[in-house]
């Protein structure tokens, strides 16, 4: 294959050549071999392609990112058009129905499944480590009622790097491992604080005896009753949410988690860094999206019309199609059954009608069928937490909560990566150059 432009012509080699791309400047004449490792090319190989010798060299350019891969990982996989997503090789479909969360934690950051008394470890770990210091109450009671749980939850993240100060030396192996295991304990905890200090409620604390989504329930929903009994088809529902929301490749915030890690800053400031990221409307604000559409359409006989409206271009449609998954969100399969869980606890909310009718026709429509848009797991999982009784604004937390573990595997490996470097993304400047001030009388 050849293609030629007005600066270079680029050739490269099939699968049964050799794995190299050509390419010709024709501003030179001169031709270059690239090196193709697993189907990339380093953008710094192009830097030797310069039109003159005081030449900068050739940059690429690649907003937002789209086709440029920062890093090599072995911690998640997909591939959007076939519909697959791997924590570590192990299909999410497998994960979701066999495993908890707390042990695809483990897998995430440890790279395999546990033994037993890996699992029995960890989880005794993280559960003795769910308090948090009591300093922690003090500064969570200084937001204002009327506080963004997500902000809350940034805020006080990030103050626990001068709660555990120690967190800095992250060279240390041992030092790491304490760290991450508070980040996946605590989370839930400070979550918990954030939603009860909206709804005006003192602060529950950790019941060791639970396990990870139960205690969360019960950090969320204790009142008076001396000890909170979760429903265990709400925790498994939970659960089954945490393990499809834990990791998801290089997302915004996992690449600002990347980023922001890279300058050797503590782990807490780096997830923060991340929460910061999600609490941002077009990452972890999705499903918030997908409710509000809902709500608009009011009842199952108005979807037609919405439909209408969507194709005409004069309305959105929330919770279909995704930037990686071309096909179906392998996801948005899974929640959907534990809709159904719980609903049958909390009664079916009413906006689950209409979301199942446009479903329906979206996927029966040739308009939407043609683009592939199929939902993904932001359609069905903002209806799951809205039968919980939260806010919207906490939408975004219970994304947080489980991405914790998603956002360490990926520090983790990247602190230990000796090719990363301090992100530093160069810039192609369209400003004026060597310009005379210019005193203020005459301006």
């Amino acid at each position: 294959m050849s293609t030629e432009t007005t600066s270079g012509q680029v050739s490269g080699n099939g699968a049964s050549g050799n794995q190299s791309l050509t390419v010709t400047d024709n501003r030179t004449g001169k031709t270059f071999e690239l090196p193709i490792t697993d189907g990339t090319v380093k953008a710094m190989d192009f830097r030797q392609m310069k039109a003159a010798d005081d030449d900068f060299g050739l940059m690429t350019y690649d907003p937002a990112f789209t086709n440029t891969a920062s890093c090599r990982s072995a911690v998640t996989f997909i591939d959007g058009d076939a519909g697959i997503l791997e924590y570590r090789g192990y299909p999410i479909e497998q994960l979701a129905e066999k495993s908890t969360y707390v042990e695809v934690a483990y897998l995430l950051i440890h790279g395999e499944l546990p033994t037993q008394p890996q699992l029995d470890k960890w989880v005794h770990d993280i559960t003795v480590h769910t308090f948090v210091h009591e300093n922690v109450k003090s500064f969570m009671q200084g937001f204002r009622h009327d506080a963004h749980p997500m902000g809350m939850l940034c805020g006080s993240v990030g103050a626990l790097s001068t709660f555990y100060p120690d967190a800095n030396d992250i060279k240390d192996p041992i030092n790491r491992n304490i760290q991450t295991i508070r980040l996946l304990a605590k989370m839930p905890t400070l979550a918990a604080f954030a939603y009860r200090h909206g709804m005006g409620q003192p602060y529950v604390y950790p019941d060791n005896d639970l396990d990870y989504p139960g205690n969360f329930l019960n950090m969320m929903y204790k009142m008076t009753e001396l000890k909170y009994q979760p429903d265990p088809r709400l925790a498994r529902a939970l659960d089954i949410l945490f393990i499809l929301h834990a990791d998801h490749e290089q997302n915004c915030s996992t690449s600002a988690v990347r980023s922001v890690g890279s300058s050797q800053v503590d782990p807490y400031s780096a997830v923060t860094a991340g929460i910061a990221a999600l609490y941002g409307p077009l990452h972890g604000g999705a499903n918030e999206a997908v409710l509000r559409m809902l709500q608009r359409i009011g009842s199952k006989d108005k979807v037609r019309e919405f439909i209408d409206g969507v194709k005409a271009g004069n309305e959105k449609l929330m919770g279909f199609g995704h930037r990686v998954y071309k096909n179906f969100d392998p996801r948005a399969t899974i929640i959907k059954k534990a809709v159904d869980d719980v609903f049958e606890v909390t009664g079916v909310n009413p906006l689950l009608e209409i979301a199942l009718e446009l479903e329906k026709i979206a996927l029966e429509d040739e308009y939407f069928v043609s683009r592939k848009l199929y939902p993904n797991v932001d359609f069905y999982s903002g209806l799951i937490y809205e039968a919980l009784g939260l806010p919207t604004s906490m939408f975004p937390v219970m994304f947080a909560i489980p991405r914790t573990s998603g956002w360490v595997a990926q520090w983790l490996e990247m602190v230990q990566d000796p090719e990363q470097k301090i992100a530093r993304p160069r810039q192609i400047y369209t400003g004026d150059r060597t310009r005379d001030y210019v005193g203020m009388g005459s301006r």
